[in-house]
């Protein structure tokens, strides 16, 4: 099945396609979800396959095989290039370190321990647990700035 566009369209089909890769562009610039770039790359060869093939039908099957191809194959592995989601920073080095109550530690009130010298808000990772002052906890997670604790295991 042929598309059967007018001519005028059909001669500036590749300024088209430049259009549909800038506006995928501006959307991947806005989002930075590694999914529209490749959408603007696939809009991209089909518009220099409209210099060469007229055909409007072959320009779209081009444009969607490459995006499918390209959305499934090497969008998994930019992601995992720029590891994008979870960041890793210094304090998740803490989780399995232990500390010390410094501040009395409950489910109703998160308290304070001290641990590889530093303090920080601690609250425990089970609601009937309770710590008191100079008792030795194990991180079992951080939560946002807050360890999530429990007893150390033996």
């Amino acid at each position: 099945m042929e598309i059967i566009l007018p001519l005028y369209l059909v001669n500036n089909m590749p300024w088209v396609w430049l259009g549909i890769a800038v506006i995928m562009t501006i959307i991947e610039g806005l989002t930075m979800g590694l999914t529209t770039v490749w959408l603007a790359l696939a809009a991209l060869v089909s518009m220099v396959l409209a210099f060469f093939i007229p055909s409007l039908t072959t320009q779209i099957t081009v444009f969607l095989i490459l995006s499918i191809l390209m959305l499934a194959f090497t969008r998994p592995l930019a992601v995992n290039k720029m590891k994008m989601g979870k960041e890793k920073t210094n304090a998740d080095r803490l989780v399995g370190m232990t500390g010390i109550v410094k501040i009395p530690v409950s489910s109703d009130q998160p308290g304070q321990v001290k641990v590889a010298g530093q303090i920080w808000t601690a609250r425990p990772e089970e609601f009937e647990m309770k710590f008191a002052i100079g008792e030795e906890i194990q991180i079992i997670r951080i939560e946002g700035v807050t360890l999530i604790i429990s007893k150390p295991a033996e």
